[in-house]
């Protein structure tokens, strides 16, 4: 495991909003203030043992503002980009030969405000947008019009996430308020069904553990921060089997008496209306949740974790100002990245193949981890299924998916003695980079074990 902040001329030094691979071609793309989308290619530099090459490609000028969020479809065959001022533009990929190019192929005009996030269906048919109109909206990519508005936020809507199995779509908002809407259908002309989202579940609260029996319950404290949360996006993420999705923005109390905490909530399938499975322990708010594509095989070097799937699902978790990277077979991240970057973090994302996870940056810059040698393990061979995509018709995808994960739950003493876990040396498997030192001692977040605590 290799990389750092590749010091290059990103964005003419404007902050870099967001970035993501393109499936296909492993191109990295990346938007940022400058309203711009830049093409980059990334190369291994396997004689010095240096940082991942990134080398320019192209520019895509279309935008009149700042681009705060892109997304390849699943197929690679479009891009959405979504900026400031309601913009959001669909791009097409033209190949020519050996020669690829993309054009506009489309503006979704709806949304009165900034797109802040966005994401497509598994079949790339539809997208979910959220913008800081407080709202978010389901589009229908071929009609090229608004297929639904959702408009309960009271607040930004910052992230967005469609199911990989199209069962439902959840949304993050500076209201405090995470939403899960659940696929109901409408019956339609010609026997068709229509894609209907109706809202399943709110979380906003959660309640305290008593310390005192004789006293009356404490009140119920918020889940996530509010809108002095100092970034502008709370970008959530499904696995890539749809078993759990996990939500950033949050903050914890274990009891009245006991600070907050920073986290991240685990959600699973099973049960969409509380968190399973809390990641606390980072010093400053986790802005930015992105899963591996990759699915690997399981090591058993734990059989004592929270999850029981049959493979291991990677993700990585962004803060501000810091990485972690989860393996759902290892109770402590696998490995944290620190110091980074003078300004907060704003997107993740991963390559298709696995082998490089990106960071982009207000402070202008974008960093590049490298994986060598297979060493986030084997990836797994896992059978065809028929799987259901967005639009409700089943389709031939991928995984022999687990209809829902399992989580070990542990009771409230242990969960205690995990909390307090926090302060003891960190674990072996923390990466730290070594350029680290750059950013001031302040900006360092402490040494800490980091410990996933089920939730009763």
């Amino acid at each position: 495991m290799r990389g750092g902040t590749v010091q290059i001329n990103w964005h003419d030094t404007q902050p870099v909003l967001t970035l993501d691979f393109h499936t296909p071609t492993r191109l990295l793309a990346t938007g940022g203030a400058d309203h711009d989308i830049k093409l980059w290619v990334i190369t291994s530099d396997e004689g010095q043992k240096k940082l991942p090459i990134v080398s320019y490609q192209n520019s895509l000028s279309y935008h009149s503002s700042a681009v705060n969020v892109l997304r390849f479809s699943p197929s690679g065959e479009h891009l959405a980009s979504g900026a400031d001022g309601g913009e959001l533009v669909i791009w097409k990929l033209q190949s020519t030969g050996d020669s690829h190019t993309w054009k506009v192929l489309k503006t979704l005009l709806f949304h009165r405000k900034d797109v802040l996030d966005l994401q497509w269906s598994a079949d790339g048919a539809y997208m979910i947008s959220g913008s800081v109109d407080n709202s978010c909206i389901i589009w229908d990519i071929n009609k090229g019009s608004v297929h639904q508005i959702l408009d309960a936020h009271l607040h930004y809507v910052q992230g967005v996430a469609w199911d990989p199995l199209g069962h439902y779509v959840a949304s993050l908002s500076s209201d405090r308020t995470c939403r899960v809407y659940m696929n109901k259908p409408q019956p339609k002309l010609k026997g068709c069904e229509k894609m209907n989202y109706v809202c399943q579940h709110v979380l906003a609260k959660s309640e305290l553990q008593k310390l005192d029996d004789s006293k009356p319950p404490p009140p119920k404290a918020h889940l996530f921060h509010d809108e002095t949360l100092p970034s502008f996006f709370r970008r959530l993420a499904w696995s890539p089997d749809g078993s759990f999705l996990v939500v950033p923005a949050g903050i914890y109390r274990y009891s009245s008496a006991s600070e907050a905490v920073n986290t991240a909530y685990i959600i699973s399938r099973r049960d969409l209306s509380k968190p399973s499975v809390q990641l606390p322990g980072a010093s400053k708010p986790i802005v930015a949740v992105r899963f591996c594509p990759v699915l690997f095989c399981l090591r058993g070097s734990n059989p004592d974790g929270f999850f029981k799937l049959p493979y291991r699902v990677i993700f990585a978790v962004a803060t501000l100002n810091s990485l972690y990277i989860y393996d759902t077979e290892s109770v402590h991240p696998i490995a944290i990245y620190a110091g980074l970057h003078y300004a907060a973090i704003t997107d993740v994302a991963w390559s298709p193949d696995a082998k490089h996870l990106a960071l982009s940056s207000r402070d202008g810059y974008c960093t590049v981890i490298e994986f060598e040698n297979d060493e986030l393990g084997k990836p797994a061979l896992i059978s065809e299924k028929k799987i259901t995509e967005g639009n409700g018709h089943p389709t031939s995808m991928k995984p022999n998916v687990v209809e829902s994960m399992e989580i070990d739950n542990i009771d409230a003493g242990k969960a205690d003695i995990a909390h307090r876990g926090t302060n003891t040396k960190a674990n072996e498997g923390k990466q730290v980079l070594s350029n680290a030192s750059k950013n001031s001692d302040s900006n360092k977040p402490a040494r800490k074990r980091i410990t996933p605590v089920a939730i009763n």
